[in-house]
Formats: C-alpha cells, structure tokens, sequence
C-alpha cells in the first residue's frame, strides 16, 4: 500500500494482507496523519530486495518516471513486484510505472489511469527537449519541466 492509499482509508479491508515499507510508515507520521495510530497495526511492514529496487528504477527511467517517483514510492513499487502483490495507490505516477512493470495496481479513491504515459524533459527557457532528467538545462541553465512523449 502506497501513503496516498492510507489516507483515504479508515480500516483496511479485512480480506486484504497489507504491506507498507518503512518510507511508507514514516510519511504517516511526516503528515501526523489521525489515522496512522488505527491503522498500523493491521499493516505488515517490508522492505525490497536491491535487485527489486533496482529493476524498478531502471523501468521508471524508461517511462520518464524517475524524476517523478519518491524513493518511498520506488520502494512501494519494488516490493508490489518482489512479493506479487497489486500495489493500493491513487498516485498516477505509481500506477503509471506499475502497469510498465506488470503490477497490477487498486485505485482507491480516485478513477486511476487507463494508458501509459512516457515522460520527456522540456526546457522551459530554450525549449530542448530530455528524455533523462536534469537538475536544469544542460544547453542554456533554465528549468525543465515535463511534458508527455508523443
């Protein structure tokens, strides 16, 4: 389960076996969410192998995702494919790089998404385009922003 999922929540379904990582577990408290006190201890708390992570990051590179991804939802995503689990989540960017991967992913209050994007990097200054992000643009120094592949 992905922190965007929790907190839509007030009990996790009682069929489900549901589990968060650590980043997950310390977002709850970074937004001192009323609920995380109920809801952990129905939570299993796990961690992905490196090899997971790594398989992950190289997909969200693919996608453009990577500059769009937190290292927590990297993780969420690395574990949902370590373990074969659907991965509960209303961020579109996790859904997104879930379905590259063969994730099956659960939205929880929003419609979810029904394609894959890819992103590129536009410069908002001289207009190039990166499929790689940057901190800036290498070529004049103006931010990037992202814009779908076509």
């Amino acid at each position: 389960m992905d922190t965007s999922a929790l907190f839509g929540l007030e009990q996790v379904p009682q069929d489900w076996e549901a589990f968060v990582t650590d980043g997950v577990l310390a977002e709850l408290e970074k937004y001192h969410d009323r609920r995380a006190e109920h809801l952990v201890p129905m939570l299993k708390v796990s961690q992905a192998t490196a090899v997971s992570l790594s398989k992950v990051k190289d997909a969200a590179k693919g996608t453009g995702d990577s500059s769009r991804l937190s290292s927590t939802d990297m993780g969420v995503l690395a574990l949902a494919y370590e373990i074969g689990a659907a991965v509960a989540t209303d961020d579109y960017s996790i859904q997104n790089l879930a379905s590259v991967l063969g994730i099956e992913f659960i939205s929880m209050n929003m419609k979810g998404i029904t394609r894959v994007v890819r992103w590129n990097y536009l410069c908002t200054g001289c207009g190039k385009v990166f499929k790689e992000p940057h901190p800036d643009c290498p070529v004049c120094g103006s931010p990037l922003r992202t814009t779908r592949r076509r």
